[in-house]
């Protein structure tokens, strides 16, 4: 019996002293890494919103199931903004002071980015935003991995006029910022290309309106003296579809009077009767029919995560995915997910895309990113008539003077708003 328990004693001890061997991907007793998800999931923009809340929880899943990052589990901190502006600032604060997550992506409206940017450059957060927007803004606490005006407004502009004829324009657009410096930069550059004055018709609408069926008739009237008119829509969230609506009640047809659109993809038109907007355009940085191997992989991921082989990717979907995984290899070489560290590593960060070529984060906070100019089909996807090589975004577009003289720099200059004539760096915050 002695030497019984002796020799139990000794094996108890030897299995103590032995190496744990953890089970595969078993994370340290460390605290996760918090994600903060801040888009909207009600309200008017949860059209557009919440598939970027489920793209986000499914890259947390698929970062986990590699073991992590640091070696540590992410965990996603979501929270509903409601489309309500002011709420996404303070919902910010809540998940950088009460859940304090290291890192948030979210907002899709420029309107709630602005909200946002305060309580993050006084908290030194990080924000990743994968909306096109309008540009004029650099913050060295957000990273803008949707396109700027120069990488989707003025290329869609061009193909209007170098491969459409577009004589006329119709700038239509929801009331709030993205749409008004973007059409502010726009009837600059149309004139600037000897588009007269009053050959540019703008117009904006609330978010939510529903009632198109005189602006629809006021563009149409622009033709009546022959010329060819063109639509260039930044029409944010549901109100696009009582507008594409309007378009087929009114028998206005792509070759007659084309739209082409910044804020629609393949999620909007999944939820519209789409045989009358064929030939309508959008331009975008990605399209889901863009026939690459990563992007097959990337669909068939996505539709075995949400268990929908109806659902469709879109591209603030791959802005997220690209942001998202330069963040991972930010962190993983800095060795940190503190913000300053990780920020400085960000830059330079390279990333294949979803439609061939590689994106790459530049000192100004921005991606290179293809142009692609999008034909609407039948069944709610694209055929892509357009892409251009990556074209590097810039923080201050070159078509409004007193941006003309700005540059970003966080790398080198460390300043958002260099004055190239005065060699000054301009310290403004939040609102640029």
């Amino acid at each position: 019996m002695q030497f019984t328990r002796r020799k139990l004693l000794a094996t108890v001890a030897a299995a103590l002293a032995a190496p744990m061997v953890a089970p595969r991907f078993a994370f340290a007793q460390e605290a996760p890494i918090k994600v903060g998800i801040l888009h909207s999931l009600s309200g008017t923009m949860a059209i557009s919103e919440t598939t970027l809340k489920d793209t986000m929880l499914m890259l947390i899943e698929a970062q986990n199931a590699k073991g992590g990052v640091l070696g540590r589990k992410l965990e996603a901190v979501v929270v509903d903004p409601a489309s309500d502006w002011p709420l996404f600032a303070e919902k910010a604060r809540e998940l950088l002071t009460v859940s304090k997550v290291d890192v948030m992506f979210g907002c899709w409206t420029s309107v709630s980015r602005k909200s946002v940017l305060p309580v993050i450059e006084e908290l030194n957060g990080l924000l990743f935003y994968p909306v096109q927007y309008e540009g004029e803004e650099s913050s060295k606490n957000v990273f803008y991995t949707g396109a700027a005006p120069n990488q989707q407004a003025i290329p869609a502009v061009d193909y209007y006029l170098n491969e459409l004829g577009v004589q006329k324009f119709a700038l239509l657009g929801t009331d709030y910022v993205y749409p008004r410096t973007t059409n502010n930069i726009l009837e600059s550059y149309l004139i600037s290309k000897g588009i007269p004055k009053e050959d540019i018709f703008v117009n904006y609408t609330p978010f939510g309106h529903s009632d198109w069926s005189k602006i629809v008739a006021d563009v149409v009237a622009l033709g009546a003296d022959g010329k060819k008119v063109g639509v260039v829509s930044t029409i944010n969230g549901d109100a696009n579809i009582g507008f594409y609506k309007e378009l087929a009640a009114a028998g206005v047809t792509a070759d007659k009077l084309p739209v082409v659109a910044f804020s629609v993809g393949e999620e909007e038109l999944s939820g519209l009767d789409t045989t009358n907007l064929v030939g309508h355009l959008a331009a975008w940085n990605y399209f889901m029919s863009a026939d690459t191997p990563e992007n097959a992989a990337f669909i068939k991921e996505w539709k075995a995560f949400i268990k929908d082989d109806k659902r469709v990717t879109n591209d603030p979907m791959e802005a997220h995915y690209i942001g998202f995984n330069m963040w991972v290899n930010a962190v993983t070489a800095a060795g940190t997910t503190a913000v300053d560290p990780v920020i400085d590593a960000m830059v330079g960060q390279k990333f294949p895309n979803l439609t061939g070529g590689v994106a790459e984060m530049l000192p100004n906070h921005h991606l290179t990113k293809p142009v692609l100019i999008g034909e609407i089909r039948a069944d709610g996807q694209f055929d892509i008539i357009s892409q251009t090589e990556p074209v590097p975004g810039d923080a201050w577009t070159d078509f409004l003077p007193a941006s003309a003289v700005l540059e970003s720099d966080w790398k080198d200059l460390k300043c958002g708003m260099y004055n190239t004539e005065t060699k000054t760096c301009v310290q403004l915050t939040s609102n640029y």
